[in-house]
Protein backbone atom coordinates (compact mmCIF):
# COMPACT_ATOMS: atom_id res chain seq x y z
CA UNK A 1 0.00 0.00 0.00
CA UNK A 2 2.86 2.39 0.85
CA UNK A 3 4.44 1.63 -2.54
CA UNK A 4 1.11 2.35 -4.25
CA UNK A 5 0.83 5.83 -2.70
CA UNK A 6 4.51 6.52 -3.48
CA UNK A 7 3.83 5.79 -7.14
CA UNK A 8 0.66 7.87 -7.20
CA UNK A 9 2.50 10.86 -5.69
CA UNK A 10 5.09 10.44 -8.42
CA UNK A 11 2.51 10.24 -11.22
CA UNK A 12 3.32 12.26 -14.35
CA UNK A 13 0.94 13.80 -16.84
CA UNK A 14 1.68 13.60 -20.56
CA UNK A 15 -0.67 13.59 -23.49
CA UNK A 16 1.47 10.94 -25.18
CA UNK A 17 4.18 8.62 -23.87
CA UNK A 18 6.69 7.41 -26.47
CA UNK A 19 8.68 4.28 -25.60
CA UNK A 20 11.99 4.15 -27.47
CA UNK A 21 14.01 7.02 -28.97
CA UNK A 22 14.94 5.44 -32.29
CA UNK A 23 13.98 7.02 -35.63
CA UNK A 24 10.31 5.98 -35.42
CA UNK A 25 9.83 7.08 -31.81
CA UNK A 26 11.61 10.40 -32.24
CA UNK A 27 9.69 11.22 -35.42
CA UNK A 28 6.41 10.52 -33.62
CA UNK A 29 7.40 12.67 -30.64
CA UNK A 30 8.56 15.54 -32.84
CA UNK A 31 5.37 15.52 -34.91
CA UNK A 32 3.17 15.49 -31.80
CA UNK A 33 5.13 18.22 -30.02
CA UNK A 34 4.89 20.43 -33.12
CA UNK A 35 1.11 20.12 -32.91
CA UNK A 36 0.97 21.19 -29.26
CA UNK A 37 0.85 17.78 -27.56
CA UNK A 38 2.73 17.23 -24.30
CA UNK A 39 5.11 14.38 -25.06
CA UNK A 40 7.48 12.33 -22.93
CA UNK A 41 10.01 10.01 -24.58
CA UNK A 42 11.43 7.08 -22.60
CA UNK A 43 14.81 5.74 -23.74
CA UNK A 44 16.83 2.94 -22.13
CA UNK A 45 20.13 4.15 -23.61
CA UNK A 46 22.13 7.24 -22.68
CA UNK A 47 21.48 8.92 -26.05
CA UNK A 48 18.77 9.08 -28.68
CA UNK A 49 18.83 7.58 -32.17
CA UNK A 50 18.48 3.84 -31.56
CA UNK A 51 20.38 1.92 -34.24
CA UNK A 52 20.87 5.24 -36.05
CA UNK A 53 22.75 6.91 -33.19
CA UNK A 54 26.25 8.33 -33.61
CA UNK A 55 28.98 7.44 -31.10
CA UNK A 56 31.62 10.03 -30.25
CA UNK A 57 35.08 9.00 -29.06
CA UNK A 58 37.52 11.66 -27.87
CA UNK A 59 41.10 10.43 -28.14
CA UNK A 60 44.51 12.15 -27.84
CA UNK A 61 44.68 12.27 -31.64
CA UNK A 62 41.30 14.01 -31.93
CA UNK A 63 37.56 13.28 -32.04
CA UNK A 64 36.28 10.23 -33.94
CA UNK A 65 32.61 9.66 -34.75
CA UNK A 66 30.80 6.61 -36.04
CA UNK A 67 27.25 5.52 -36.69
CA UNK A 68 25.93 2.06 -35.89
CA UNK A 69 26.99 1.00 -39.37
CA UNK A 70 26.35 2.84 -42.64
CA UNK A 71 23.26 5.04 -42.62
CA UNK A 72 22.63 6.49 -46.05
CA UNK A 73 19.46 8.53 -46.34
CA UNK A 74 17.43 8.14 -49.51
CA UNK A 75 13.69 8.55 -49.87
CA UNK A 76 11.05 9.52 -52.40
CA UNK A 77 9.24 11.39 -49.64
CA UNK A 78 9.82 15.15 -49.86
CA UNK A 79 8.20 15.63 -46.45
CA UNK A 80 11.11 13.79 -44.82
CA UNK A 81 13.75 15.81 -46.67
CA UNK A 82 12.05 19.05 -45.65
CA UNK A 83 11.77 17.88 -42.04
CA UNK A 84 15.45 16.93 -41.80
CA UNK A 85 16.48 20.05 -43.70
CA UNK A 86 14.62 22.13 -41.11
CA UNK A 87 16.46 20.31 -38.31
CA UNK A 88 19.96 20.38 -39.82
CA UNK A 89 20.04 23.37 -42.15
CA UNK A 90 23.41 23.31 -43.91
CA UNK A 91 24.67 20.39 -41.84
CA UNK A 92 23.87 17.65 -44.32
CA UNK A 93 25.19 17.08 -47.81
CA UNK A 94 24.82 14.81 -50.81
CA UNK A 95 27.49 12.09 -50.84
CA UNK A 96 28.63 10.01 -53.84
CA UNK A 97 28.21 6.31 -53.10
CA UNK A 98 31.03 3.83 -53.51
CA UNK A 99 30.20 0.29 -52.43
CA UNK A 100 31.94 -3.00 -53.17
CA UNK A 101 31.47 -6.71 -52.53
CA UNK A 102 34.42 -8.97 -51.76
CA UNK A 103 33.53 -12.36 -53.24
CA UNK A 104 35.85 -15.26 -54.00
CA UNK A 105 38.96 -13.19 -53.37
CA UNK A 106 37.93 -10.35 -55.71
CA UNK A 107 36.26 -6.94 -55.36
CA UNK A 108 33.13 -6.06 -57.32
CA UNK A 109 31.51 -2.63 -57.48
CA UNK A 110 27.86 -2.25 -56.54
CA UNK A 111 25.94 -0.95 -58.45
CA UNK A 112 27.79 -3.08 -60.99
CA UNK A 113 30.20 -1.71 -63.57
CA UNK A 114 30.48 -3.64 -66.82
CA UNK A 115 34.27 -3.71 -67.17
CA UNK A 116 34.78 -4.51 -63.50
CA UNK A 117 32.28 -7.37 -63.29
CA UNK A 118 33.35 -8.94 -66.58
CA UNK A 119 37.05 -8.58 -65.80
CA UNK A 120 36.73 -10.05 -62.30
CA UNK A 121 34.16 -12.72 -63.07
CA UNK A 122 35.53 -13.85 -66.44
CA UNK A 123 33.65 -14.85 -69.59
CA UNK A 124 32.92 -18.43 -68.49
CA UNK A 125 31.20 -17.47 -65.22
CA UNK A 126 29.47 -14.53 -66.90
CA UNK A 127 28.07 -16.96 -69.49
CA UNK A 128 26.85 -19.27 -66.69
CA UNK A 129 25.10 -16.31 -65.06
CA UNK A 130 23.34 -15.45 -68.31
CA UNK A 131 22.54 -19.09 -69.11
CA UNK A 132 21.00 -19.77 -65.68
CA UNK A 133 19.04 -16.54 -65.89
CA UNK A 134 17.53 -17.51 -69.26
CA UNK A 135 16.78 -21.07 -68.08
CA UNK A 136 14.92 -19.77 -65.00
CA UNK A 137 12.82 -17.40 -67.08
CA UNK A 138 11.93 -20.18 -69.49
CA UNK A 139 11.05 -22.40 -66.54
CA UNK A 140 8.86 -19.66 -65.10
CA UNK A 141 6.67 -19.84 -68.20
CA UNK A 142 6.43 -23.65 -68.21
CA UNK A 143 6.43 -24.67 -64.55
CA UNK A 144 6.98 -21.76 -62.12
CA UNK A 145 8.76 -22.41 -58.82
CA UNK A 146 6.72 -22.37 -55.64
CA UNK A 147 7.70 -19.17 -53.84
CA UNK A 148 8.12 -20.21 -50.20
CA UNK A 149 11.59 -18.98 -49.30
CA UNK A 150 14.21 -16.35 -50.08
CA UNK A 151 16.13 -19.01 -51.99
CA UNK A 152 13.11 -19.70 -54.22
CA UNK A 153 12.67 -16.01 -54.98
CA UNK A 154 16.37 -15.26 -55.63
CA UNK A 155 16.95 -18.27 -57.88
CA UNK A 156 13.76 -17.64 -59.83
CA UNK A 157 14.58 -13.96 -60.31
CA UNK A 158 18.32 -14.19 -61.04
CA UNK A 159 19.21 -17.80 -61.83
CA UNK A 160 21.17 -20.10 -59.53
CA UNK A 161 24.70 -18.85 -60.36
CA UNK A 162 24.03 -15.16 -59.73
CA UNK A 163 21.77 -15.84 -56.74
CA UNK A 164 24.51 -17.81 -55.01
CA UNK A 165 27.20 -15.33 -56.06
CA UNK A 166 26.25 -12.45 -53.76
CA UNK A 167 22.66 -12.81 -52.53
CA UNK A 168 22.09 -16.19 -50.95
CA UNK A 169 25.54 -16.27 -49.32
CA UNK A 170 25.32 -12.79 -47.80
CA UNK A 171 21.71 -13.29 -46.73
CA UNK A 172 22.63 -16.51 -44.92
CA UNK A 173 25.51 -14.69 -43.25
CA UNK A 174 23.22 -11.94 -42.01
CA UNK A 175 20.54 -14.25 -40.66
CA UNK A 176 22.52 -17.29 -39.57
CA UNK A 177 20.08 -19.78 -41.11
CA UNK A 178 19.85 -21.37 -44.61
CA UNK A 179 18.20 -19.29 -47.36
CA UNK A 180 15.66 -22.10 -47.74
CA UNK A 181 14.46 -21.28 -44.19
CA UNK A 182 14.21 -17.51 -44.75
CA UNK A 183 10.77 -16.22 -45.65
CA UNK A 184 10.19 -14.95 -49.19
CA UNK A 185 9.00 -11.67 -47.60
CA UNK A 186 12.63 -10.76 -47.02
CA UNK A 187 13.24 -10.94 -50.78
CA UNK A 188 10.07 -9.10 -51.73
CA UNK A 189 10.88 -6.35 -49.23
CA UNK A 190 14.59 -5.95 -49.93
CA UNK A 191 15.13 -6.90 -53.58
CA UNK A 192 11.65 -6.74 -55.11
CA UNK A 193 12.62 -4.08 -57.65
CA UNK A 194 16.02 -5.58 -58.38
CA UNK A 195 16.64 -7.80 -61.39
CA UNK A 196 19.44 -8.65 -63.77
CA UNK A 197 17.78 -6.39 -66.33
CA UNK A 198 17.55 -3.41 -63.92
CA UNK A 199 21.19 -3.86 -62.90
CA UNK A 200 22.31 -3.95 -66.57
CA UNK A 201 20.12 -0.92 -67.36
CA UNK A 202 21.67 0.98 -64.47
CA UNK A 203 25.15 -0.11 -65.58
CA UNK A 204 24.61 1.19 -69.12
CA UNK A 205 22.43 4.27 -68.64
CA UNK A 206 23.59 5.26 -65.11
CA UNK A 207 20.05 6.28 -64.16
CA UNK A 208 16.93 4.69 -62.74
CA UNK A 209 16.77 1.35 -61.00
CA UNK A 210 15.46 0.39 -57.56
CA UNK A 211 16.35 2.10 -54.30
CA UNK A 212 19.24 -0.30 -53.63
CA UNK A 213 21.01 0.93 -56.78
CA UNK A 214 21.12 4.66 -55.99
CA UNK A 215 24.61 6.14 -56.37
CA UNK A 216 24.20 9.25 -54.20
CA UNK A 217 22.64 9.77 -50.79
CA UNK A 218 22.26 12.45 -48.14
CA UNK A 219 24.27 12.37 -44.95
CA UNK A 220 24.56 14.70 -41.90
CA UNK A 221 28.02 16.23 -41.52
CA UNK A 222 28.46 14.88 -37.96
CA UNK A 223 26.74 11.51 -38.37
CA UNK A 224 23.20 10.15 -38.62
CA UNK A 225 22.68 10.76 -34.91
CA UNK A 226 22.72 14.50 -35.57
CA UNK A 227 19.17 14.15 -36.94
CA UNK A 228 17.87 12.63 -33.70
CA UNK A 229 19.77 15.00 -31.44
CA UNK A 230 18.15 17.78 -33.47
CA UNK A 231 14.75 16.19 -32.92
CA UNK A 232 15.43 15.95 -29.18
CA UNK A 233 16.24 19.65 -29.05
CA UNK A 234 13.05 20.58 -30.93
CA UNK A 235 10.88 18.32 -28.76
CA UNK A 236 12.24 19.96 -25.62
CA UNK A 237 11.82 23.45 -27.11
CA UNK A 238 8.18 22.54 -27.77
CA UNK A 239 7.67 21.64 -24.10
CA UNK A 240 8.25 17.88 -24.32
CA UNK A 241 10.79 15.86 -22.38
CA UNK A 242 13.19 13.04 -23.28
CA UNK A 243 14.12 10.78 -20.35
CA UNK A 244 17.37 8.88 -21.00
CA UNK A 245 18.60 5.86 -19.02
CA UNK A 246 14.95 5.02 -18.36
CA UNK A 247 12.85 2.00 -19.26
CA UNK A 248 9.23 0.86 -18.89
CA UNK A 249 8.45 -1.76 -16.24
CA UNK A 250 4.77 -2.34 -16.93
CA UNK A 251 1.90 -1.19 -19.14
CA UNK A 252 -1.42 -1.41 -17.35
CA UNK A 253 -4.53 -1.73 -19.50
CA UNK A 254 -8.28 -1.86 -19.06
CA UNK A 255 -11.23 -2.08 -21.48
CA UNK A 256 -9.07 -1.97 -24.59
CA UNK A 257 -6.97 1.02 -23.51
CA UNK A 258 -3.48 1.45 -22.07
CA UNK A 259 -4.09 3.33 -18.82
CA UNK A 260 -0.78 3.64 -16.95
CA UNK A 261 2.89 3.00 -17.67
CA UNK A 262 5.36 2.39 -14.88
CA UNK A 263 8.87 3.61 -15.75
CA UNK A 264 12.18 3.05 -13.99
CA UNK A 265 14.38 6.15 -14.14
CA UNK A 266 17.61 7.28 -12.51
CA UNK A 267 15.50 9.37 -10.12
CA UNK A 268 13.30 6.43 -9.14
CA UNK A 269 10.11 4.80 -10.38
CA UNK A 270 7.59 7.07 -12.10
CA UNK A 271 4.00 6.37 -13.09
CA UNK A 272 2.57 7.93 -16.25
CA UNK A 273 -1.11 8.15 -17.19
CA UNK A 274 -1.00 9.24 -20.84
CA UNK A 275 -3.84 9.61 -23.30
CA UNK A 276 -1.88 7.44 -25.76
CA UNK A 277 1.23 5.25 -25.85
CA UNK A 278 3.49 4.87 -28.90
CA UNK A 279 6.08 2.09 -28.61
CA UNK A 280 9.09 1.16 -30.72
CA UNK A 281 10.72 -1.17 -28.19
CA UNK A 282 11.20 -4.84 -29.23
CA UNK A 283 7.85 -6.53 -29.74
CA UNK A 284 8.78 -9.55 -27.60
CA UNK A 285 9.76 -7.28 -24.71
CA UNK A 286 6.62 -5.17 -25.08
CA UNK A 287 4.36 -8.19 -24.69
CA UNK A 288 6.02 -8.99 -21.34
CA UNK A 289 5.09 -5.56 -19.96
CA UNK A 290 1.31 -5.75 -20.28
CA UNK A 291 -0.64 -6.03 -17.02
CA UNK A 292 -2.97 -7.94 -16.93
CA UNK A 293 -0.89 -10.47 -18.85
CA UNK A 294 -1.58 -11.12 -22.52
CA UNK A 295 -3.47 -14.21 -23.75
CA UNK A 296 -1.42 -17.41 -23.93
CA UNK A 297 -1.47 -17.67 -27.73
CA UNK A 298 -0.14 -14.09 -28.05
CA UNK A 299 2.60 -14.68 -25.50
CA UNK A 300 3.59 -17.97 -27.17
CA UNK A 301 3.72 -16.34 -30.62
CA UNK A 302 5.88 -13.48 -29.33
CA UNK A 303 8.21 -15.92 -27.58
CA UNK A 304 8.94 -17.69 -30.87
CA UNK A 305 9.97 -14.51 -32.70
CA UNK A 306 13.74 -14.19 -33.02
CA UNK A 307 16.04 -11.23 -33.52
CA UNK A 308 19.53 -11.29 -34.98
CA UNK A 309 22.12 -9.46 -32.87
CA UNK A 310 25.27 -7.59 -33.87
CA UNK A 311 28.69 -7.00 -32.38
CA UNK A 312 30.82 -4.12 -33.61
CA UNK A 313 34.44 -3.09 -33.50
CA UNK A 314 35.25 0.55 -34.16
CA UNK A 315 38.91 0.96 -35.03
CA UNK A 316 40.55 4.38 -34.96
CA UNK A 317 43.49 4.38 -37.36
CA UNK A 318 46.74 6.30 -37.71
CA UNK A 319 46.59 6.88 -41.46
CA UNK A 320 44.73 9.29 -43.69
CA UNK A 321 42.51 6.69 -45.34
CA UNK A 322 42.08 2.93 -45.77
CA UNK A 323 39.80 2.76 -48.83
CA UNK A 324 37.69 5.04 -51.00
CA UNK A 325 34.55 3.04 -50.13
CA UNK A 326 31.66 4.15 -47.99
CA UNK A 327 31.21 0.49 -47.10
CA UNK A 328 32.32 -2.97 -48.26
CA UNK A 329 30.32 -6.21 -48.01
CA UNK A 330 31.91 -9.61 -47.28
CA UNK A 331 29.43 -12.37 -48.27
CA UNK A 332 31.96 -15.23 -48.05
CA UNK A 333 31.46 -17.16 -44.81
CA UNK A 334 35.17 -17.66 -44.28
CA UNK A 335 35.42 -13.93 -43.50
CA UNK A 336 34.13 -13.57 -39.91
CA UNK A 337 32.68 -10.07 -40.28
CA UNK A 338 29.94 -9.05 -42.71
CA UNK A 339 30.61 -5.42 -43.52
CA UNK A 340 33.06 -2.59 -42.90
CA UNK A 341 32.43 1.15 -43.18
CA UNK A 342 34.97 3.96 -43.40
CA UNK A 343 33.12 6.84 -41.80
CA UNK A 344 35.44 9.51 -43.22
CA UNK A 345 34.07 8.64 -46.66
CA UNK A 346 30.61 9.68 -45.48
CA UNK A 347 31.81 12.99 -44.05
CA UNK A 348 35.32 14.36 -43.54
CA UNK A 349 34.21 15.61 -40.11
CA UNK A 350 33.85 12.04 -38.79
CA UNK A 351 37.58 11.84 -37.96
CA UNK A 352 40.65 14.11 -37.70
CA UNK A 353 41.97 15.17 -41.12
CA UNK A 354 45.11 13.01 -40.95
CA UNK A 355 43.40 9.98 -39.36
CA UNK A 356 40.57 7.63 -40.29
CA UNK A 357 38.49 4.79 -38.85
CA UNK A 358 36.75 1.53 -39.72
CA UNK A 359 33.46 0.27 -38.32
CA UNK A 360 33.41 -3.54 -38.46
CA UNK A 361 30.11 -5.45 -38.17
CA UNK A 362 29.64 -9.04 -37.01
CA UNK A 363 26.23 -10.74 -37.34
CA UNK A 364 25.36 -13.17 -34.56
CA UNK A 365 22.80 -14.53 -32.12
CA UNK A 366 22.90 -13.61 -28.46
CA UNK A 367 24.95 -16.25 -26.66
CA UNK A 368 26.77 -17.66 -29.69
CA UNK A 369 30.55 -17.72 -30.28
CA UNK A 370 30.75 -14.24 -31.81
CA UNK A 371 28.50 -12.68 -29.15
CA UNK A 372 30.60 -14.21 -26.37
CA UNK A 373 33.99 -13.37 -27.94
CA UNK A 374 35.89 -10.59 -26.24
CA UNK A 375 37.33 -7.48 -27.89
CA UNK A 376 40.81 -8.91 -28.40
CA UNK A 377 39.52 -12.12 -29.97
CA UNK A 378 37.38 -10.22 -32.45
CA UNK A 379 40.22 -7.83 -33.21
CA UNK A 380 42.54 -10.73 -34.04
CA UNK A 381 39.89 -12.22 -36.36
CA UNK A 382 39.44 -8.84 -38.03
CA UNK A 383 43.09 -8.01 -38.49
CA UNK A 384 43.87 -11.38 -40.05
CA UNK A 385 41.69 -10.34 -42.99
CA UNK A 386 42.39 -6.60 -43.06
CA UNK A 387 46.12 -7.33 -43.24
CA UNK A 388 45.57 -10.03 -45.86
CA UNK A 389 43.65 -7.49 -47.97
CA UNK A 390 46.41 -4.92 -47.35
CA UNK A 391 43.93 -2.45 -45.90
CA UNK A 392 46.02 -1.73 -42.81
CA UNK A 393 48.52 -3.14 -40.35
CA UNK A 394 47.97 -3.90 -36.68
CA UNK A 395 50.42 -1.21 -35.60
CA UNK A 396 48.36 1.42 -37.43
CA UNK A 397 45.35 0.85 -35.14
CA UNK A 398 45.19 3.50 -32.43
CA UNK A 399 42.24 2.21 -30.40
CA UNK A 400 39.63 -0.55 -30.44
CA UNK A 401 36.09 0.21 -29.32
CA UNK A 402 33.75 -2.72 -28.66
CA UNK A 403 29.94 -2.45 -28.94
CA UNK A 404 27.16 -5.07 -28.66
CA UNK A 405 23.55 -4.69 -29.81
CA UNK A 406 20.78 -7.25 -29.25
CA UNK A 407 17.56 -7.14 -31.27
CA UNK A 408 19.18 -5.56 -34.32
CA UNK A 409 17.38 -7.41 -37.13
CA UNK A 410 13.96 -9.12 -36.94
CA UNK A 411 14.47 -12.64 -38.29
CA UNK A 412 12.12 -13.52 -41.14
CA UNK A 413 11.96 -17.29 -40.82
CA UNK A 414 9.26 -19.32 -42.56
CA UNK A 415 6.82 -19.08 -39.63
CA UNK A 416 7.39 -15.46 -38.58
CA UNK A 417 4.48 -13.87 -40.43
CA UNK A 418 1.69 -15.75 -38.66
CA UNK A 419 3.36 -15.17 -35.29
CA UNK A 420 3.78 -11.44 -35.89
CA UNK A 421 0.19 -11.18 -37.07
CA UNK A 422 -1.04 -12.85 -33.87
CA UNK A 423 0.89 -10.40 -31.69
CA UNK A 424 0.14 -7.23 -33.66
CA UNK A 425 -3.55 -8.00 -34.05
CA UNK A 426 -3.77 -8.12 -30.28
CA UNK A 427 -1.71 -4.96 -29.69
CA UNK A 428 -3.42 -3.03 -32.49
CA UNK A 429 -6.79 -3.78 -30.91
CA UNK A 430 -5.98 -1.21 -28.22
CA UNK A 431 -7.57 2.13 -28.95
CA UNK A 432 -4.63 4.19 -27.74
CA UNK A 433 -1.57 1.95 -28.14
CA UNK A 434 0.56 2.12 -31.30
CA UNK A 435 3.47 -0.23 -32.07
CA UNK A 436 5.94 1.20 -34.60
CA UNK A 437 9.48 0.89 -35.95
CA UNK A 438 11.73 -2.03 -36.80
CA UNK A 439 11.66 -3.72 -33.36
CA UNK A 440 8.15 -2.58 -32.46
CA UNK A 441 6.47 -4.12 -35.51
CA UNK A 442 9.08 -6.80 -36.21
CA UNK A 443 9.60 -5.33 -39.66
CA UNK A 444 12.97 -4.63 -41.25
CA UNK A 445 12.64 -0.95 -42.13
CA UNK A 446 15.10 1.54 -43.51
CA UNK A 447 15.56 4.86 -41.78
CA UNK A 448 13.07 6.69 -44.01
CA UNK A 449 10.26 4.17 -43.52
CA UNK A 450 10.82 4.18 -39.74
CA UNK A 451 10.42 7.96 -39.79
CA UNK A 452 7.21 7.59 -41.80
CA UNK A 453 5.89 5.04 -39.29
CA UNK A 454 6.44 7.48 -36.44
CA UNK A 455 4.76 10.35 -38.27
CA UNK A 456 1.76 8.20 -39.16
CA UNK A 457 1.42 7.03 -35.54
CA UNK A 458 1.44 10.68 -34.47
CA UNK A 459 -1.26 11.43 -37.01
CA UNK A 460 -3.30 8.52 -35.65
CA UNK A 461 -3.21 10.11 -32.20
CA UNK A 462 -3.96 13.60 -33.49
CA UNK A 463 -6.88 12.60 -35.71
CA UNK A 464 -8.30 9.68 -33.74
CA UNK A 465 -7.98 7.44 -36.79
CA UNK A 466 -5.55 4.52 -36.95
CA UNK A 467 -3.33 4.71 -40.02
CA UNK A 468 -1.74 1.58 -41.51
CA UNK A 469 2.00 1.86 -40.80
CA UNK A 470 3.13 -1.42 -42.35
CA UNK A 471 2.67 -0.42 -45.99
CA UNK A 472 5.29 1.79 -47.62
CA UNK A 473 3.61 4.93 -48.92
CA UNK A 474 0.48 4.42 -46.81
CA UNK A 475 0.77 8.02 -45.64
CA UNK A 476 1.25 9.53 -49.11
CA UNK A 477 -1.86 11.70 -48.89
CA UNK A 478 -0.77 13.08 -45.53
CA UNK A 479 2.82 13.67 -46.56
CA UNK A 480 1.75 15.57 -49.67
CA UNK A 481 0.51 18.32 -47.36
CA UNK A 482 4.15 19.29 -46.89
CA UNK A 483 6.25 19.91 -43.80
CA UNK A 484 5.64 23.32 -42.22
CA UNK A 485 8.50 24.33 -39.86
CA UNK A 486 7.55 25.60 -36.41
CA UNK A 487 3.91 24.70 -36.95
CA UNK A 488 3.03 24.71 -33.27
Amino acid sequence: MIEFFRLMDNSKTSDVLVLGAGPAGMAAALELSRRGKRVTVIEKDSQVGGLAKTYIFSEPEGVFRTDNGPHRFFSKNKYLYDMIGDLLGEKWTQVPRLTRFFVGGKFYFYPVRFKNVLGQMGFIKAFRVLFDYVIEHIRARIKPRKMNSFEDFAVSRFGRTLAEFNMINYTEKIWGIPASEINKDWASQRIAGLSLFSAIKKMIFKKGGPKSLVDTFYYPSLGAGLVYEGMKKKIEENGGQVLLNAEPISVKHENGRATQVEVKTQQGTKLFSPQAVISSIPISREIELFDPVVPNEVRDAAGKLRFRAQVYLFLTIDKEKVTDDNWVYFPDKEVPFGRISEMKNFSKEMSPSDKTSLFVEFFCFEGDEIWNANKDQLFDMTMEWLEKLKFLKKEEVLNIHYIKKPNAYPLYDLEYKERVSTVLNWMDSFENFFAIGRPGRFRYTNQDHSLEMGILAARSVLEGKRYEVDSVGSGKEYFEQGYIPNEK
